[in-house]
């Protein structure tokens, strides 16, 4: 597509809008040396900044955001990590003077306040999980992950099970489930998904046995499905003397329907900066709670908020006194500032609002999965209902047009929409991984379905439109066009230079 450079929306590095002497700030006498730094740590000549006025910092900054795609801009459909609107409540009260002011070594009597809300939180999520008992200290999801697997790895060698060196994995798993098993020191068993999305039960039975540590299950399954025969499953598991373990990256779609401690899980990590507040999907920051049952308790990570002796307030908990637990997994109390969001969530929504969510979610799916159905897409397990995700693939297009999920996935960028995660799970020839959250309008819904079904028809009638997209997308540093994914990954180019005239 012709480009014309007169309208060219490219954004400048801020240094080739600067003038030499040209400045946005004045510096006060003395603030450059106030006689505290020695002498030989300053510096000899002046930084590299951009010589530019404030108002140039406001617009440049501001045209910058508006290139980017975010979840307060369009709508974004990423399936597998819930980028969905969060209330900005949950962060204006969360970042309230008195919760960011505290000192983490403040004595426990300066803090009751915040760690009442921790301890609460531990409690909704408990509830939240069905389960016997929370700890709150790991800072990601992934982190939760390898709390969950390292406590059932615990157990079983407190038992003298020494032999229990499997952990189970379903092919549609996340990658980070066999990752935390290898990282625990178990050997992972794969276990195939029948085509309807279940687990195949008969293949379960063969692998379970006297090697078998656990089962690590995320339900809804990253097919977008619920795994009808949890219940079974899940007495196999525990007949074979293994522990299941719930992967709680598909929370969103069952909060107050159904609770994985119900279903028999015995360890579970939630992503409460996705689940419940705090966008996620930039690597960060994030807290990723563990929640067991009863058999665990004693192995959760510390420190955790219990009530003191006398019930009148509350304390830490630490290793000195929890024996068996896995021990510290993060600085202090972990991110404190992610689980406070949480709270404000769960406060703000309450359980009917909690299930809500979960309604919503789900009846958003079903709705969009519905809507491209009808405009010729072909959806993987057509006959089941979707979660608050389904899986359209694009196998056919692919073979009879030349244009892949890649293709659809940055076409979209040009109809205004964040693309949905493509190629996961691997399972799926073709894939995209749709999940519209609950939070969207059926208007933006439509929308949606409206442009993946346009580029369905581009993609017919004219494929290299679409296999050369995006078009209107600027590129830094190469105006408009498709990036060399593989080479801005493998070798970004993310710094400017310039020479000074004094150097």
């Amino acid at each position: 597509m012709k480009r014309d450079e007169r309208f060219d929306s490219r954004p400048a590095v801020i240094f080739e809008e600067g003038r030499q002497g040209r400045g946005g700030v004045v510096w006060r006498e003395g603030v450059n040396n106030p006689g505290i730094i020695p002498d030989r740590f300053l510096r000899s000549r002046p930084p590299l900044l951009p010589e530019v006025s404030e108002l140039q910092v406001v617009r440049h900054f501001t045209r910058l955001s508006q290139h980017n795609f975010s979840v307060d801009t369009q709508f974004y459909p990423l399936g597998s990590c819930t980028m969905k609107y969060n209330p900005r409540v949950c962060h204006t009260l969360s970042m309230l003077p008195e919760f960011l002011e505290r000192h983490p070594l403040a004595p426990e009597a300066q803090g009751q306040g915040v760690m009442q809300c921790l301890f609460e939180l531990g409690e909704y999520l408990r509830e939240i999980t069905g389960t016997a008992g929370v700890s709150l200290t790991p800072m990601a999801g992934a982190q939760g992950e390898f709390a969950g697997v390292a406590m059932i790895r615990a157990y079983h060698l407190d038992r003298g099970d020494h032999e229990r060196s499997e952990m189970l994995v379903p092919d549609a798993a996340h990658g980070t489930n066999p990752a935390t098993a290898a990282m625990c020191g178990l050997t992972v068993r794969e276990i195939p998904t029948l085509s309807e999305g279940d687990i195949d039960i008969a293949a379960l039975k063969k692998v379970l046995g006297p090697k078998t540590a656990g089962l690590m299950l995320t339900n809804p399954s990253t097919l977008g499905v619920f795994e009808r025969k949890i219940r079974e499953i899940a007495d196999l598991v525990h007949q074979a003397g293994g522990l299941l373990y719930y992967d709680g990256a598909n929370l969103n779609a069952i909060t107050g329907r159904v609770r994985p401690g119900d279903m028999g899980f015995d360890a579970v990590h939630v992503n409460v900066h996705k689940t419940f507040a705090t966008p996620h999907g930039g690597g960060g920051p994030g807290a990723g709670p563990v929640a067991v049952s009863a058999r665990l308790l004693d192995y959760l990570p510390v420190p955790r908020v219990v009530r003191n002796e006398q019930g009148t307030g509350y304390r830490w908990l630490d290793s000195d006194e929890a024996l068996r637990s896995i021990g510290r997994l993060s600085a202090f109390a972990g991110n404190i500032g992610i689980l406070l969001r949480a709270y404000v969530y769960i406060r703000l929504l309450g359980g009917r609002g909690m299930r809500r969510v979960a309604d919503f979610s789900t009846l958003n799916a079903n709705y969009l999965k519905a809507r491209l159905q009808e405009g010729g897409f072909r959806i993987a397990c057509p006959e089941r209902r979707a979660t608050h995700e389904f899986i359209v693939t694009l196998k056919r297009e692919s073979e009879e047009w030349g244009v892949s999920a890649l293709d659809f996935a940055k076409r979209l960028l040009d109809y205004g929409f964040y693309a949905p995660t493509i190629y996961f799970p691997m399972l799926v020839p073709e894939c995209l991984l749709i999940e519209p959250t609950e939070t969207e309008t059926k208007e933006e819904l439509d929308r949606f379905a409206e442009a993946l079904v346009a580029i369905r028809r581009e993609a017919q009638t004219d494929p290299e439109l679409v296999k050369g997209a995006p078009h209107h997308v600027p590129v830094p540093g190469g105006g408009l066009g498709r990036l060399d994914d593989t080479r801005a990954a493998r070798k970004p180019d993310l710094i400017w230079r310039r020479t000074l005239d004094h150097e």
